[in-house]
């Protein structure tokens, strides 16, 4: 079964710009890394050499995972399109209560490959993201974390 990966046009821009970069500038100066290697002589004992590989390795594993990122993806689309508005979905953003703490916190609901949750955006994966999911202004909701349950209230959804 092919992985899917759910991404905003933004982040799928960002990620075809990265894949263009790396196949012309990046792959180019790799490739020069590894010219200017050779030319130092004996490779079984070229430190460069080894170095300008690996790197070159690592250049085509990145764009190797975003040429798959790219050809599974599937566009998050505007959630002003949603027809049931009143609804968690991908994209939103909501702004929940920490019963036991009373305090408020304000989260963007995003796919796993533009999750942040040190800068509110959380993945529609983890199990916070799980929990929102298709619940309504008002809901109590019940994350299992690791220290315990923690009991949050959906205060607002924004499109």
């Amino acid at each position: 079964m092919v992985k899917e990966y759910k991404l905003s046009a933004e982040r799928l821009e960002k990620l075809q710009d990265e894949l263009t970069y790396l196949r012309t500038v990046r792959e180019k100066e790799v490739a020069d890394l590894l010219k200017e290697a050779r030319s130092y002589g004996d490779l079984s004992e070229n430190s460069e050499f080894d170095e300008a590989k690996n790197e070159q390795g690592k250049l085509y594993a990145r764009i190797a995972e975003l040429e798959e990122m790219l050809s599974n993806c599937v566009l998050i689309e505007d959630p002003a399109d949603d027809n049931d508005s009143t609804k968690v979905s991908l994209g939103c953003t909501i702004r929940v209560l920490d019963v036991e703490f009373q305090e408020e916190e304000t989260y963007q609901v995003v796919g796993s490959q533009e999750a942040d949750p040190m800068n509110g955006r959380i993945s529609e994966d983890s199990p916070f993201g799980q929990a929102l999911l298709d619940q309504t202004v008002g809901s109590d909701v019940v994350v299992d974390a690791p220290a315990g349950p923690i009991h949050y209230q959906i205060i607002d959804i924004q499109r």
